[in-house]
C-alpha cells in the first residue's frame, strides 16, 4: 500500500497563498470579500457555519466543560487561521450569556507539518488577542491560550481524550498515489470516461485504509460527547462527467503537459482526487468509535453572467489562484516542481 502524504497550504507572504485565497475560511466569518472570489467556495463555507454553531450547542447540551480545548487541523497560514477560532469562541460565549453558564477556558491547538510556515500563524496571534480585548474586554483574552502542534495528522498528534473540538477546514485528506506495483493506465484518470474495475478498487482501498486510520487517530484523542467538524471536497456523482468542467480546468493542463514532455504520463494515470459523496458517507458512518450527525452537501455556481469581459478575464486569474493555493502542494507532493508554474498558468488561460 501507498504511504499518504499530508501537504501543507502556500506561504502566507506569496500572492497565491491560502491565507490570501482561501474563501473557505473568510466566508465563514462574513468578513468583507472581493467580487472576484470563488462562488463556489463562498457558498461552502456559509454552509459551514451553523454546522460548527450546531456541534457547539449539541455539546453543550450534553455538559458544560470548564477547559475546551480547540485543535485546528487546517493547515492555513496568517490570519486566516484565527477567523474559526474567532467564530468558535464568538459562539460559546453567546450560549453561555443566553443561558448564565460559566465561560470555559479556552486552550487552541494549532496543528500542521513542521514545513509549513508556523511564523506567520504566530506573528498573528497578537492580532487575535487584540480582537478579543477589543470586543470582550480582557476577560476573554486572559481565558484563551494558544499552541503550535507541529505532526502529521495521519498519526497520534494528542494524548488521549485531550480535546473538545476538532475542526479541519482542509477539504482534501491528504494526497495518494497508485498502489505499488500497479501499472499505468490511461483510463484510469479521474475524469475519463470510464474507469477500470481493478484499478479502482486498488485505488479506493488504498483511500479507504488512509481516512479510516485518519479518523481512528481523533477517535482516541477526543473526549467523550466531543465534536469534529469536517470540510471535504466530493464529487456529487459517481461518475466524473457529471461535474466534469471543474475537473477538466486541471485535466487539459496536465495532458497538455504529458504531450509537451514536462510530466509524464505514468504520473498522470497514478494521480487522483476526492471520492463521490455516497463513498465519504460509507467512511464516516464506519465504526471508528465516532458517530456521524450531519453533513451538508453544498453547490453554487456564479449566478451573475453579464458582468462583463474584463471583469471575467479577472476572474479567472483569481479563480486559477484559488485552485491554485489549494492544489499547488498536492501537485507538487506528485508530480514534482516541474508543473507547477507550467500547469496552473494553462489553467488560468482556460478559464
Amino acid at each position: 500500500m501507498a504511504e499518504a502524504t499530508v501537504v501543507c497550504m502556500n506561504a502566507a507572504d506569496h500572492e497565491i497563498s491560502y491565507a490570501d485565497n482561501s474563501d473557505f475560511q473568510i466566508s465563514l466569518q462574513n468578513y468583507h470579500v472581493k467580487l472576484l472570489n470563488s462562488s463556489f467556495q463562498k457558498e461552502v463555507m456559509l454552509k459551514l457555519r451553523p454546522i460548527i454553531e450546531e456541534s457547539i450547542t449539541l455539546k453543550f447540551s450534553n455538559t458544560v466543560p470548564t477547559y475546551m480545548k480547540v485543535a485546528d487541523l487546517g493547515g492555513s497560514s496568517g490570519p486566516n487561521t484565527f477567523m474559526t477560532i474567532s467564530h468558535i469562541i464568538d459562539t460559546v460565549h453567546g450560549i453561555c450569556q443566553q443561558e448564565h453558564l460559566k465561560l470555559p477556558k479556552f486552550k487552541v491547538l494549532l496543528n500542521d507539518l513542521p514545513e509549513n510556515d508556523f511564523n506567520a500563524v504566530f506573528k498573528s496571534v497578537p492580532g487575535f488577542f487584540e480582537k478579543l480585548k477589543k470586543e470582550k474586554r480582557d476577560i476573554m483574552q486572559k481565558r484563551c491560550f494558544i499552541r503550535g502542534v507541529a505532526g502529521s495528522f495521519y498519526h497520534r498528534i494528542f494524548p488521549s481524550k485531550a480535546c473538545t473540538l476538532y475542526i479541519l477546514p482542509v477539504h482534501f485528506i491528504g494526497s495518494q498515489r497508485s498502489p505499488v506495483g500497479w501499472r499505468t493506465i490511461r483510463g484510469a484518470y479521474i475524469w475519463q470516461d470510464q474507469v477500470l474495475p481493478m484499478f479502482y478498487k486498488l485505488m479506493w482501498t488504498n483511500f479507504r485504509n488512509t481516512f479510516t486510520n485518519f479518523l481512528s487517530m481523533r477517535s482516541k484523542e477526543i473526549i467523550p460527547q466531543g465534536r469534529m467538524v469536517l470540510t471535504l471536497i466530493a464529487r456529487k456523482n459517481p461518475n466524473p462527467y457529471d461535474e466534469g468542467y471543474r475537473l477538466e480546468l486541471l485535466a487539459k493542463p496536465l495532458l497538455d503537459l504529458v504531450a509537451q514532455g514536462v510530466i509524464k504520463e505514468a504520473d498522470v494515470d497514478s494521480f487522483n482526487l476526492h471520492p463521490a459523496m455516497k463513498k465519504w458517507l460509507s467512511l464516516l458512518r464506519g465504526k471508528y468509535l465516532l458517530k456521524l450527525t450531519s453533513y451538508k452537501f453544498s453547490t453554487g455556481q456564479l449566478r451573475n453572467k453579464h458582468l462583463g469581459f474584463n471583469f471575467y478575464i479577472k476572474m479567472g486569474k483569481n479563480i486559477a489562484n484559488t485552485m491554485r493555493a489549494i492544489l499547488e502542494p498536492i501537485l507538487y507532493c506528485h508530480f514534482g516542481d516541474a508543473i507547477i508554474e507550467e500547469g496552473l498558468q494553462q489553467m488560468q488561460q482556460i478559464l
